[in-house]
């Protein structure tokens, strides 16, 4: 998967690529999906939502700029693969998700797995999580209209917040960086995401 998914397309971070070599993705998908755990594609995961395609975790985690020393907020838990390619680069990550299932049982499999800097957090992903804000990155993983307020006050300067921005059908993986004078917006490529559930983006 690293190889013929990631490293052969334009996701070329080594820490990137390491991390996602050494955790299961398997470990992340229900029983029945096993087989397909792998395969350069989103798969189901309950409640409506999807773990995103290989590409697709390895890039926004790579344009999210991360190192060692980072404190990240992740929007959207889902399954916790992201969250737990997050962690593996990142001092810390608080994840915050909606659904209350899947928050805890994404919390279950990065216990399994060993992974304990990982704070988890149920509410509604638009608004951020303040308590520990600013962030050195923030990365979210539903669409949303246009980028909440409420997440980018909670950056940092020179952090940046990598979201999918658009229509429920139609949208484009953006990075916004916050500076000193303002946001700076660069778009990467069309996507597909599940909408982020919130009065501040998508009303459900």
């Amino acid at each position: 998967m690293v190889r013929t998914q990631l490293a052969a397309r334009d996701v070329r971070d080594r820490r990137v690529l390491a991390t996602m070599a050494r955790i299961p993705r398997g470990a992340f998908v229900p029983t029945r999906l096993h087989p397909r755990a792998y395969e350069d594609g989103p798969l189901p995961i309950g409640h409506g939502q999807t773990i995103s395609q290989p590409y697709i975790v390895g890039l926004m985690t790579q344009l999210a700029r991360l190192s060692r020393r980072h404190r990240v907020l992740e929007v959207g838990t889902g399954c916790g693969y992201q969250t737990a390619v997050l962690a593996g680069i990142a001092a810390h990550v608080w994840t915050i998700e909606r659904i209350d299932d899947l928050s805890r049982q994404a919390a279950a499999r990065l216990g399994r797995l060993g992974i304990e800097n990982v704070t988890f957090v149920t509410g509604d992903g638009a608004l951020g999580y303040e308590p520990a804000a600013p962030y050195d990155a923030i990365v979210v993983t539903a669409a949303a209209p246009a980028p909440p307020d409420r997440l980018l006050a909670q950056l940092a300067v020179g952090a940046r917040v990598v979201i999918p921005i658009g229509s429920r059908e139609v949208q484009t993986l953006q990075v916004l960086e916050r500076r000193a004078d303002g946001v700076r917006t660069t778009e990467s490529c069309a996507v597909r995401f599940v909408p982020l559930v919130s009065p501040s983006a998508f009303p459900d």
